[in-house]
């Protein structure tokens, strides 16, 4: 009896250490079809998202205690094409006041897929630590046979406790792929392999349960940017306006009428600005609105070099489409108004 007693002691003690040895690694959610729920196992679309509690996804995932000491944190429970300013900012600000505690090695975050990009690259910009910080998500619900949650939080998890996933920048863990949040958009509907960082690769792969890293962001990113959000409150407006054949002023006139600060448009081919919008992007840049040039396309430099776009004052949006061209205006437009220093920034990062 008394040996039976003193095993199950030293078995606990053995547990606790071991846990101690752990890395510590918080798990922020925000919904997503990650935390989805559908009417049968096999629907994949029409189900609800966010259903899911985080501590609910954890204990469904009872590995993830094998890499890390897990907590989980309920920030929001949305579908996340219903992603708000508001919420990046709750979500940053997180971020940074976990990351300052010494005990927390990386943060995880539990994510919807639509807008996860731009989370990635917004929380890319503003946080301010070395420690990892990984987004998740999944293209199927919860409940369908061949959810892909599970493994993408495993997998998260192991990111974020690795040391070795220092000081590259906030990254995205799918379908076994690490993408730089920086650089990797949606690309399908439906598919698992969704992520795509169109022409730069992928940061890494996770294989047998290892992170297999290979190569790094040149970019500026987290502790290394000039952005704090620490007192920011409201993020400015900035407007995306889409150009199709047929394109007039009418969505630049709005937007100026809504009270935007920026407009980012959505070129065709290499920015190009259709030439009965052009007019409207101009008269905008004179009354103090910033217009920076992105592409439709999806991929590519946006670098047109016209001679009537520069006289008209629109800054180039380089290599960033235009969701993420509107994250990096909104911060920028915290900082200055001046066209110059936001043209830098936009070389910059």
């Amino acid at each position: 009896m008394k040996k039976t007693l003193l095993a199950a002691a030293l078995g606990l003690t053995m547990s606790c250490a071991y846990a101690a040895a752990l890395p510590n690694v918080a798990i922020l959610a925000t919904g997503g079809t990650i935390a989805g729920v559908a009417s049968s196992n096999t629907a994949t679309t029409g189900y609800t998202a966010g259903a899911v509690a985080i501590q609910t996804l954890i204990d469904a995932v009872p590995a993830v205690k094998e890499y890390a000491n897990v907590s989980g944190e309920q920030i929001v429970k949305i579908s996340s094409n219903n992603l708000t300013d508001d919420i990046l900012l709750k979500l940053a600000k997180r971020c940074n006041e976990l990351l300052k505690d010494p005990k927390i090695n990386g943060i995880v975050i539990t994510h919807g897929t639509d807008t996860m990009e731009e989370t990635a690259y917004f929380l890319n910009l503003t946080v301010k630590s070395k420690k990892p910080v990984i987004l998740v998500g999944a293209m199927r619900p919860s409940t369908a046979i061949s959810a892909d949650g599970p493994m993408n939080l495993l997998n998260a998890v192991r990111l974020a406790a690795d040391p070795n996933a220092a000081d590259r920048g906030v990254m995205i863990a799918m379908n076994d792929q690490i993408s730089a949040g920086r650089d990797a958009t949606k690309t399908n509907t439906n598919h698992v392999h969704t992520f795509s960082s169109h022409g730069l690769g992928y940061l890494g792969v996770i294989a047998g349960g290892k992170n297999h890293f290979l190569r790094k962001v040149e970019k500026p990113h987290t502790y290394q940017t000039e952005f704090d959000i620490s007192k920011v409150e409201k993020l400015p407006r900035v407007d995306i306006v889409y150009t199709h054949a047929s394109a007039d002023d009418a969505m630049v006139k709005a937007a100026m009428a809504a009270g935007a600060k920026g407009i980012v448009h959505a070129g065709s081919g290499n920015g190009s600005v259709h030439g009965q919008t052009e007019p409207a992007l101009a008269e905008a840049v004179k009354k103090g609105t910033t217009v920076v040039l992105s592409s439709r396309t999806g991929s590519g430099v946006v670098n047109p070099n016209m001679a009537q776009y520069h006289k008209a004052g629109f800054i180039e949006g380089q290599h960033l489409n235009p969701q993420k061209a509107r994250i990096l205006l909104q911060l920028a437009l915290t900082k200055t108004a001046d066209q110059e220093k936001i043209k830098e920034m936009f070389l910059k990062y």
